[in-house]
């Protein structure tokens, strides 16, 4: 994850040509996101086929992989972005539109090797500060997860304990079932 200080504003940085990874503008910086790998990419396509499986079809919400949202003078890609279909600023053609600039009602980050958690967390409490109701940060080395409410202590999950969702979405799971989406073999 490279980091570079930035003297353009946040709509300057946003004319700038996408990277890969993306880049993310948070207080001035422009740091750039590490590639997914292995554990990361896996974790983050079923988190996103388990949502949708469950919201898509009756319209309630969609989970959106790799979004760039941008709000509060920032611009942070989280690695699962959950709005609310009501929430989703569809054009005037019904259709999905290159840019949100508002926060997720669900954000998802997984912690990547090269990253520093408290980047990513920052991302997090960002999102909630500006009207997210719940973030999740998976730490795959630790198989746990830390779970953040507006206006609440985070809770630090792990095993069997049940995950909070948005009430809406009526899915239920485990720790020990999101990560046991990382076993493929055998």
């Amino acid at each position: 994850m490279s980091a570079t200080t930035s003297q353009l504003t946040l709509e300057e940085f946003l004319k700038l040509p996408e990277t890969k990874p993306a880049s993310e503008y948070i207080n001035g910086e422009i740091i750039q996101k590490p590639m997914p790998k292995g554990r990361h990419s896996r974790l983050q396509g079923k988190l996103c086929a388990a949502v949708n499986q469950v919201t898509e079809e009756q319209k309630i919400a969609y989970a959106f992989p790799e979004l760039r949202c941008s709000f509060g003078n920032c611009s942070i890609v989280a690695d699962v972005a959950v709005f609310k279909w009501g929430q989703i600023p569809f054009t005037i053609n019904g259709e999905v539109p290159d840019n949100f600039e508002l926060p997720p009602d669900w954000t998802i980050e997984i912690l990547s090797p090269e990253q520093k958690p408290n980047k990513v967390i920052g991302n997090i409490l960002h999102c909630l500060k500006y009207g997210s109701r719940l973030g999740w940060f998976l730490d795959p080395d630790d198989l746990s997860i830390l779970v953040f409410l507006p206006d609440q202590q985070p809770m630090l999950l792990q095993g069997e304990d049940s995950l909070p969702t948005l009430e809406e979405i009526e899915i239920k799971l485990t720790v020990n079932q999101v990560f046991g989406w990382l076993k493929m073999a055998g």
